[in-house]
C-alpha cells in the first residue's frame, strides 16, 4: 500500500468570511496565502494549510486551469487542533484572553501533553496542544 506523508489541508466552513479571516489573521496570527470571494487559505507554520470556505459556497464544481475541484461543504461545529511548543501554553492563554477569546476547557493528557480549547466566531472548536498528546507528538 502506498504511504501517506501528512495532512496537507484542513477546511472549515464559515458564515462570514471577512469575520473569520479577521479572527484567524489577528488572533491566530496566520498569514493569508490566497484569497478570493469564496475562500481564504492560510499557511500554518509551513507545515499545513487551513482553508476557510463560505458555507454553501462550494456546492458546485470549480473549474481551474489545471482541472476541476469537486463540490464540498460542511455544517455544524467542527474541530481542529494546532500544535504549539510546551513553553508557549501560558503565553497563548494570555494572548487569547487579551483578544477576548474565552477558554472553554483545558486538558492534561497521560503522555504529558496539555490542551486548551476555545471557539472561533463560527463556533468551531479549536485546540492548542503541546507535545505529549498523541504517540509521535
Amino acid at each position: 500500500m502506498p504511504a501517506l506523508s501528512a495532512i496537507l489541508e484542513t477546511a472549515l466552513y464559515v458564515d462570514d468570511l471577512d469575520r473569520a479571516a479577521a479572527f484567524y489573521e489577528t488572533v491566530m496570527g496566520l498569514p493569508a496565502i490566497h484569497q478570493d470571494a469564496r475562500m481564504r487559505a492560510y499557511d500554518v507554520a509551513g507545515r499545513g494549510v487551513l482553508l476557510l470556505f463560505v458555507r454553501g459556497g462550494t456546492l458546485e464544481p470549480v473549474k481551474t486551469p489545471g482541472g476541476m475541484i469537486p463540490p464540498h461543504d460542511g455544517a455544524g461545529p467542527l474541530h481542529l487542533a494546532f500544535s504549539i511548543e510546551r513553553g508557549q501554553l501560558a503565553e497563548w492563554q494570555a494572548h487569547l484572553d487579551a483578544h477576548g477569546v474565552m477558554i472553554e476547557s483545558t486538558s492534561e493528557w497521560p503522555r504529558g501533553g496539555r490542551s486548551v480549547y476555545f471557539r472561533d466566531p463560527d463556533g468551531h472548536l479549536l485546540e492548542l496542544a503541546t507535545p505529549g498528546l498523541w504517540k509521535g507528538y
